[in-house]
């Protein structure tokens, strides 16, 4: 079902099947298939191999930022393997438990699927993984260089010691980059560990930071911009300068047009409007000029197509534009991008080409977009921007303020990426208040009995506080049970609304629950389904509508009693922001339906935080309980887990 390579795999492809080093930037970046299909092709031709020692160890290893996307790459693989030779793919993610890195075994396996941390553990008691190794693939060099750039280069290091060999003289060596953002690393891995690479970069606004060219911003009022303008153009130089001023609108053009003629600037104009055609336009835009002459054209953005000019050495943002159109604009001058392969000599000087923004009150939305732009451009930062966007984030996080509590920041006391978050990161007094915990814990917290029923991750579950007195609840769903054991009381609901309680029966259990969503109905079909939420274990579901109950008023007194437990204090190795679903599933068998003391240390909410958190087992014949485990101390172990002390003081912080 596959239609065909799209227009940075159309440039990729080729490079990467001839077994050339190769670096792609592109909005595509994320996207395995950059690299899987040439390299699976290449990997056909087994006589490319046949001087390589006789050992075990893989022809392809494939990096990539976290267990999540070297999953998703190790499924690709598996699928279009199928088309090719055997390969033997294995996906390895290792631990902290040096015993599992020493029992992996890789015979016949020749294409390893990985993170730069794992790796490293497994070249700790694996030496000779580098041996045959002709394939390295950084999947989201970006993000690699960006979060494990050390790891990366001693990787990078590994394999070029290996390659130096008489040996690898009849052997390919390729090595192929890919991602969304330029880095200032990927030139030292240009540099240092590749031969003549092809460079693919299909995101202008990407390649304008590959070319070095300058970026500058004019903070200013939205009345001052033609002043502003007017001092920017008003240089004096020995080179030719070619400026291209955009503007959004014929008016606008026409404005600043008029502006410069007055000021005795020469200048060109063109808009879809203008008696002026392209032809004339680039006749004098191509003109032979002497040293030291500015040529200004005013154009709008409908223009810059037909006219193909990629040989200006300044562009004026005079509007600010799309991020699209910011990228072709920077596009104008690409025939003064600096080359790194052609001119190694130009490291950190920027080159003749300049893009200049004047920032104004009227694109303050784009604020944010600029700030990230110059930070990951090195680019110099005006002071008026920093306290826009700093204004901006608040605003957007007071809008914000309906929404739930950040997951990330409730399991793990930080949230990494605040700004794309569609979550809270405040407190809300109104929905924070204490709900489904009885009063009695919340003025003395203290050690409680809870019971686990739906496990979200390792650290982060659902279920009840178990009162040993008197259990409110286990009366009412012996009650409930009881009830709806006679035939006659298990009504079907006619008209099924949302928010309303009903009863469920699933297998031989009787449940309350919610309806959160009702599914669309499909023609006239009188069945249906809903979106539920089991109030008293937490966990959601989709069920026919036909499925829910008549739950008599008596039964729906009591208040829903799901709570969230978070586990404190411990996070997931490696910087990863998700738990393997390895310590999960691990934890789920652990403590699923099982009683557990704990001791609540916070409650916002419906969330409880918990240190510690201790298995228990009840000794029936001697009327007592012992202690059997601490999750905590559980996810430790799994090697999978690391210590996270500021969890509790970054949620007192807020």
């Amino acid at each position: 079902k596959f239609l065909g390579p799209n227009f940075t795999e159309s440039y990729c492809w080729p490079p990467v099947a001839r077994g050339c080093d190769v670096v792609a930037i592109s909005y595509q970046g994320n996207d395995p298939f950059l690299y899987i299909p040439p390299v699976l092709t290449f990997l056909q031709s087994g006589s490319c191999y046949k001087a390589l020692p006789n050992r075990n160890g893989p022809i392809a290893l494939i990096l990539c930022p976290g267990w999540k996307k070297a999953q998703l790459v190790f499924e690709l693989l598996k699928t279009y393997e199928r088309c090719s030779r055997q390969l033997h793919p294995m996906l390895i993610i290792l631990g902290q438990n040096k015993e599992e890195a020493r029992s992996v075994k890789i015979r016949g396996c020749e294409v390893i699927v990985t993170t730069p941390y794992s790796l490293l553990r497994l070249f700790e008691h694996h030496s000779l993984l580098f041996c045959r190794l002709c394939h390295l693939v950084l999947d989201e060099i970006d993000v690699l260089f960006s979060d494990t750039a050390e790891q990366v280069f001693t990787v990078l290091d590994c394999y070029k010691k290996a390659i130096i060999t008489e040996e690898w003289e009849y052997s390919p060596h390729q090595i192929i980059a890919v991602g969304t953002h330029w880095n200032k690393h990927i030139a030292h891995l240009i540099k240092e560990f590749m031969n003549d690479p092809y460079i693919v970069i299909t995101a202008m606004e990407e390649a304008s930071i590959y070319g070095n060219v300058q970026q500058v911003v004019r903070p200013c009022m939205n009345s001052e911009r033609t002043a502003v303008l007017l001092k920017i153009l008003d240089f004096t130089c020995n080179n030719l300068q070619k400026v291209l001023v955009f503007t959004n609108s014929v008016n606008e053009a026409e404005m600043v047009h008029k502006a410069l003629k007055s000021n005795s600037i020469f200048s060109l104009k063109i808009h879809k409007e203008s008696e002026f055609n392209f032809k004339y336009i680039l006749e004098q835009w191509t003109k032979k000029y002497s040293s030291g002459t500015h040529v200004v054209l005013v154009l709008t953005d409908d223009c810059m197509q037909s006219l193909g000019i990629t040989d200006a050495t300044c562009v004026i943002h005079f509007s600010f534009p799309s991020p699209r159109i910011f990228g072709q604009r920077l596009h104008s001058m690409s025939d003064n991008f600096c080359n790194m392969i052609k001119n190694s000599s130009v490291d950190q000087e920027y080159t003749k080409a300049r893009s200049v923004i004047l920032l104004t009150e009227n694109n303050e939305c784009h604020a944010l977009g600029i700030l990230r732009y110059l930070q990951h451009a090195e680019a110099e930062i005006p002071p008026e921007l920093h306290d826009l966007t700093a204004k901006m984030l608040e605003t957007e996080e007071d809008k914000k303020f309906s929404r739930p509590l950040c997951a990330y920041l409730k399991t793990f006391g930080i949230c990494k990426n605040r700004t794309v978050c569609p979550d809270r990161h405040q407190i809300n007094l109104q929905v924070d208040v204490p709900q489904n915990i009885p009063d009695k814990i919340i003025q003395t917290p203290g050690c409680v009995t809870i019971l686990p029923l739906h496990i979200v991750n390792a650290t982060n579950y659902f279920g009840r506080i178990v009162d040993k007195q008197k259990d409110q609840y286990t009366i009412l769903a012996e009650e409930i049970n009881e009830y709806f054991k006679k035939p006659s009381n298990t009504i079907s609901v006619k008209n099924v609304e949302k928010l309303a309680f009903y009863g469920l029966c699933e297998k031989t259990l009787f449940h309350r629950v919610q309806v959160v969503e009702i599914s669309p109905k499909e023609d006239e079909n009188l069945f249906f389904n809903v979106k539920i939420k089991y109030i008293d274990e937490g966990r959601t579901s989709q069920v026919p509508s036909h499925q829910l109950l008549h739950l008599p008023a008596k039964f729906q007194c009591l208040p829903p009693q799901a709570v969230e437990f978070v586990v404190c204090r411990v996070k997931p190795i490696d910087n990863e922001i998700e738990w393997n679903p390895k310590v999960t599933h691990y934890i789920h068998h652990k403590i699923k339906g099982k009683l557990h003391e704990a001791k609540i240390v916070h409650t916002l909410g419906n969330t409880a935080w918990v240190d510690p958190m201790v298995g228990i087992e009840l000794l029936s014949d001697l009327k007592m309980s012992v202690n059997e485990y601490n999750v905590r101390s559980e996810i430790l172990s799994t090697g999978l887990g690391t210590d996270n002390p500021e969890h509790i003081t970054q949620l007192q912080k807020l």
